[in-house]
């Protein structure tokens, strides 16, 4: 799709190369909560975020991106719309999880366009200091969970129960988990449940890292390919489920009760991950001043669906995220001109 097109220059600065996703750990979370499980690293990055946001009385914004496709995917479009439609200029960065929550009460960056759940941050800057502003439902709902081919599923029905797991575990054994089950896991930058999960359902089984999101897919689609079994650590919404269908394992119920105890000791975790609608944060200063632009931000609401369109294009289809999310705008109009102010 390479074309020869006048817009005004974009700059993404990654400010780490790790993807954390906050997986709900907490009681209310987070949301995705997934709650708490708020995957950050420890350095505070913001030091390093873009010199363009919340300039006063400059047309630009920025926007946090994190380095899973759906967050890109998001940032993708309501970046080509607040360009082309709106003339704004946009700048990028890429920062972990909770470090963009104080790049963004600081103003460093304007907002973020997909959270998965700190219910600390939000306690912090949203209820105590009010220096970042809800901007309100993305529009997707998020889970995080453990699954297993259909194809697997199909044949052994019972592996959708997790206490027949331990069943499987020589099953689903690999080079790197030793003579127990591999779990397999993404980076381990994610701060996840799963090691907590395998030791107090007392399975025999071992969380073993891909590195990257990236890793994880290209993993599961080998494994798809060639019909073998396996158990990952996944999430919707997320565009491989398209070309690799999977089915959830059911782990114990989700209780709030679970989740407080497990905010208070992650160790102690022992039921499954929430599900949680996606939410969207935006600095308070811009989201009182922000003009056409916070008001745009606000309104941006899409599902599951728009959201998997775009990631396919990018992380499949090796589109650019510009192109796709062109070729998107281009064929949903519908959806998008009601985001406009």
């Amino acid at each position: 799709m390479a074309r020869i097109r006048t817009r005004r220059p974009t700059r993404t600065r990654p400010l780490t190369a790790t993807r954390t996703r906050t997986r709900l750990l907490t009681a209310a979370t987070g949301v995705t909560a997934l709650l708490t499980a708020t995957g950050c690293g420890a350095a505070d990055m913001t030091k390093q975020s873009s010199p363009y946001a919340n300039v006063g009385g400059a047309k630009s914004v920025t926007l946090s991106v994190q380095s899973w496709v759906g967050a890109q995917s998001n940032v993708a479009v309501a970046e080509y719309l607040l360009d082309h439609e709106l003339g704004y200029r946009v700048d990028t960065v890429q920062v972990d999880e909770v470090p963009a929550w104080d790049a963004l009460s600081q103003g460093r960056v304007d907002a973020i366009l997909e959270d998965w759940g700190h219910p600390d941050q939000e306690q912090r800057y949203v209820k105590d200091k009010k220096t970042i502003a809800p901007g309100g439902d993305l529009g997707v709902t998020g889970h995080i969970g453990w699954f297993v081919p259909k194809y697997f599923a199909d044949a052994h029905p019972d592996v959708t129960d997790w206490r027949s797991l331990n069943k499987y575990a020589k099953t689903f054994r690999t080079a790197e988990s030793g003579g127990k089950g591999q779990l397999l896991d993404g980076s381990p930058s994610y701060v996840t449940n799963d090691k907590a999960l395998v030791k107090n359902l007392d399975l025999d089984y071992q969380v073993v890292f891909s590195g990257s999101e990236a890793a994880q897919i290209t993993q599961i689609k080998q494994f798809a390919k060639e019909k073998k079994p396996f158990l990952t650590y996944w999430y919707a919404p997320q565009w491989l489920f398209n070309q690799v269908p999977m089915v959830e394992v059911k782990l114990p119920k989700y209780t709030d009760a679970c989740a407080a105890k497990g905010a208070e000791d992650p160790k102690s975790f022992d039921c499954a991950y929430p599900t949680t609608p996606l939410q969207k944060y935006l600095n308070a200063d811009f989201a009182r001043k922000g003009g056409k632009a916070a008001a745009f931000l606000k309104k941006f609401h899409w599902t599951e669906e728009d959201q998997n369109e775009v990631a396919e294009l990018i992380a499949s289809d090796g589109l650019s995220a510009e192109d796709a999310a062109e070729k998107w705008v281009k064929e949903h109009p519908d959806v998008w001109k009601k985001w406009l102010p």
